[in-house]
């Protein structure tokens, strides 16, 4: 008997100290990346590239979406997000407007800004309502080390890339910026930044820090003191991540964690397995894994170098 395909391409509503109660659109196959970042919180990139294709196609997405949006309605933002880099897939626009063709709610895409030197790339993305791309570092031997990009990325063309889609998007611009202790919080490094976000003229600045386990272990958070010190010499509107406080907790999330200790208390399994298993997924089953890893409900152990 053949088992039915896993999609799971919509998670959450999931709680968003940027958007509220954001609800997630994945259409990049687990770990496919443009990025192989060291604070990420999915871990590390298993497929770097930057071919943009059909990853997942359109037709299953929205009916996805479809379904969700008739059950549930409270719901600030969707988002698309996850566990790749969203603008690889070449029907990112026209999944945009197909989801603003049923809902109202405002549309959010996050980005490692990767590919938005791409004009192609940019024009996809203007029905968005808000577009959150990050810039870590404008320096290019941080860049390299920092978020180890596919080799063919450079980063002067990434910040050419944002001062044109500024220049071009008509709606919000929210540029994060996630610091990691020690790597890119030096003085110099802050007052290049500065220099291009100024250029780039977003509608604010999101300073981040590592608040999730990263994919590398010598990877550390700066403290609010710091966040705040750097935040005061940056120009124009800059806010400084806070812990979501709001408690979300819906009937899917405590179910979603009842049904991960049931697996786990028959067999050991790996983040994949669960995902799987669950056909949920895989970001919303390591937000959930994490929650239970520090309640010391569960314990995480490595097995062939995987989780």
């Amino acid at each position: 008997m053949k088992t039915k395909e896993v999609t799971g391409y919509i998670y959450g509503p999931v709680p968003s100290w940027r958007l509220g109660r954001s609800l997630g659109i994945d259409i990049i196959p687990f770990k496919i990346c443009s990025f192989n970042c060291i604070y990420c919180e999915t871990g590390r990139t298993t497929n770097l590239t930057v071919e943009r294709k059909e990853y997942v196609s359109k037709a299953p997405v929205i009916e996805e979406l479809k379904a969700f949006l008739s059950k549930r309605k409270n719901i600030d933002y969707i988002t698309f997000s996850g566990s790749g880099e969203p603008t690889l897939n070449s029907k990112i626009g026209e999944m945009i407007n197909e989801v603003k063709k049923l809902t109202d709610i405002p549309v959010a895409i996050v980005t490692n800004s990767s590919l938005l030197n791409r004009e192609e790339v940019r024009g996809e993305l203007r029905e968005a309502d808000v577009v959150i791309p990050s810039l870590d570092v404008v320096s290019r031997s941080l860049f390299e080390s920092l978020n180890r990009p596919h080799p063919s990325l450079k980063i002067e063309e990434i910040i050419e890339g944002l001062i044109e889609f500024r220049k071009e998007f008509k709606n919000k611009i929210w540029l994060e910026v996630l610091l990691v202790k020690g790597i890119n919080d030096g003085s110099e490094e802050i007052r290049k930044l500065a220099e291009v976000i100024k250029k780039i003229r977003p509608d604010k600045v999101q300073l981040n820090t590592v608040v999730r386990p990263p994919a590398e272990e010598e990877v550390f958070a700066l403290s609010q003191k710091e966040l705040c010190s750097i935040q005061r010499k940056l120009p124009g509107k800059v806010e400084v991540v806070r812990k979501f406080k709001k408690v979300l907790k819906g009937e899917h999330i405590e179910k979603l964690e009842t049904d991960i200790k049931n697996l786990l208390k028959r067999r050991p399994c790996t983040l994949s397995d669960i995902s799987s298993a669950l056909r949920v997924n895989p970001k919303e089953v390591m937000k959930n894994l994490t929650i239970l890893e520090r309640c010391a409900e569960i314990k995480a152990e490595l097995h062939n170098k995987k989780r």
